[in-house]
Formats: C-alpha cells, structure tokens, sequence
C-alpha cells in the first residue's frame, strides 16, 4: 500500500509541482486532489506498519521497536506536511492575487524538502531499524533483511548528499540509491503476505532494551 500509494500520488499531483505555472494556468485541480487522497492513503499505511509490526518486535528487543514505531510517525507527519504544501498550490490557483506565484514556488520548495526528510532521511534510519530488528531475531531469511540494511543506509546517504547540494533531488543517482529499499519494502511485504514470520518468531523471547 505505501508503494504503490506514494507513487500514485506523485504521478497525480504533479502538475501542481510547477508551482506558479500551475498557478497561472488552468489547473487539474481535481487530478492533484486525487493525489492528495493517495499520499493520505500513503500516510495511514506508514502508520499502520509500524502498529502492526510493533507486538512482534517488542518481543526481541522493545527500545528499537518502540523507536521503529516512533520513526514511522515522524515520516508519516512529514509526509503531511508535505501534503498541505501542494493543497495550498491549489488554493492559490483558485484565488490568485498579488505575490501568489511567489507563494507557490515557496509552497513548492516545502513539499520537495518534506520529501527529502521523510520518504528518504526518515524512511532510510526506519528501514535500518527494522531490517536489524529482522536480520537479529531471524524472523525473515538472512538475504530479505540484508537488503534493508543496505538500502537503508544507502537511500539515507543520497539523502544527506543532496542536503548538501551533491546532486539533484530527482536524478539518475538519486533513483539509483533508492533501489535496494524499494527492492527490501516490496520483497518483505511478499514475504510476509506469502508466509508470514519464520518460526523464531512465535518463540518465547526475553527482552532486551
């Protein structure tokens, strides 16, 4: 659901992503509203996967379960931001005035900044988190959680180097660093969705924070 919610989302709104052009223009204001709906899908499942995998992951070490839950909410708050930064857009769009192209290249730069701190700071130290909650209790194959542990780490370094203006948000690098996590979130849903955790998992456990 967050794959395919946060990319339905970014194709749909788009265009209000131009910022005074869209502005200036006619609009797809319905079109951005349906991407707006996406990303708060996109919000919703990011919150439901740190809930639902919590009971299970206390059981091997609390602290870092508690802050994979904890990670979850702050990107998912972020995303929100980010999400009433493109909604503003259209706002203007709808009531251009003085100053409204200012407005929305100002609007713009928010949401492109929340999306480099959640889907990409946050969401790279959330996936380390949990692939070493995994890759430690066993509670998916060795290689599933590998790739969490390098893509984590990996799309969380793109995200630093674009901070500092290495290269561009959107960009073949950047698209490049984002792999192995999409490759870790696409491969553990299937793995879970197909046959759950391994039996290390249903195995009394004694914490350790």
């Amino acid at each position: 659901m967050t794959e395919v919610a946060a990319i339905a989302g970014m194709l749909l709104y788009r265009p209000a992503l131009e910022g005074a052009a869209y502005v200036a223009g006619r609009g797809a204001d319905g079109r951005v509203a349906a991407g707006a709906l996406c990303e708060v899908v996109l919000v919703l499942a990011v919150i439901g996967t740190g809930v639902a995998l919590y009971p299970v992951l206390r059981r091997h070490q609390e602290a870092l379960a508690l802050g994979y839950v904890c990670g979850r909410l702050l990107e998912a708050a972020v995303i929100a931001v980010g999400i009433v930064s493109v909604l503003a857009v259209v706002t203007l769009r709808q009531d251009a005035g003085a100053g409204a192209a200012t407005a929305a290249r100002a609007l713009v730069a928010v949401h492109d900044w929340t999306f480099l701190l959640g889907p990409n700071v946050v969401l790279g130290a959330n996936s380390l988190a949990l692939a070493f909650l995994m890759h430690r209790s066993r509670l998916v194959p060795r290689p599933v959680a590998l790739l969490g542990l390098i893509g984590g780490p990996l799309i969380l370094a793109s995200a630093v180097a674009v901070l500092f203006g290495l290269y561009p948000q959107v960009s073949a690098i950047g698209s490049l660093a984002a792999l192995p996590v999409f490759a870790w979130e696409v491969t553990l849903a299937v793995r879970l969705i197909a046959k759950g955790f391994a039996p290390a998992a249903h195995r009394p456990v004694v914490l350790a924070s």
